[in-house]
């Protein structure tokens, strides 16, 4: 599976911003998908994944409330909707596949996408 990810900009705070992850191959649809992200001088964390299915998401408590992950299994394709930003979710967000199911870890990440910066301004 590869992943390609976009939406990323500059935007003020308390704006949104729409990412989407495009999948290639045929076995998208049973894999978890997820977003992770990556501030500058942090480590990587979980922002956010979805089931195969689509029937359950899970969030990091950071974004609950403002974040909205979504898939297109008929168009391989997951989406971030991300509502009210704050300058603190600046950082390069990743898309990433699973075998596995609920909250992931990195290790648990079979695909990776490379990275699209968001950035919000206050």
């Amino acid at each position: 599976v590869q992943l390609q990810a976009s939406g990323g900009g500059l935007v003020q705070a308390g704006g949104s911003l729409r990412l989407t992850c495009a999948a290639s191959g045929r076995t998208f649809s049973r894999y978890t998908m997820g977003w992770f992200r990556q501030a500058p001088g942090k480590e990587r964390e979980f922002v956010t994944s979805i089931s195969s299915s689509g029937g359950s998401k899970y969030y990091a408590d950071s974004v609950k409330d403002r974040f909205t992950i979504s898939r297109d299994n008929a168009k391989n394709t997951v989406y971030l909707q991300m509502n009210n930003l704050k300058p603190e979710d600046t950082a390069v967000y990743f898309c990433a596949a699973s075998v596995v199911s609920g909250v992931l870890k990195e290790y648990q990440v079979n695909y990776w996408g490379q990275g699209t910066q968001v950035t919000v301004s206050s």
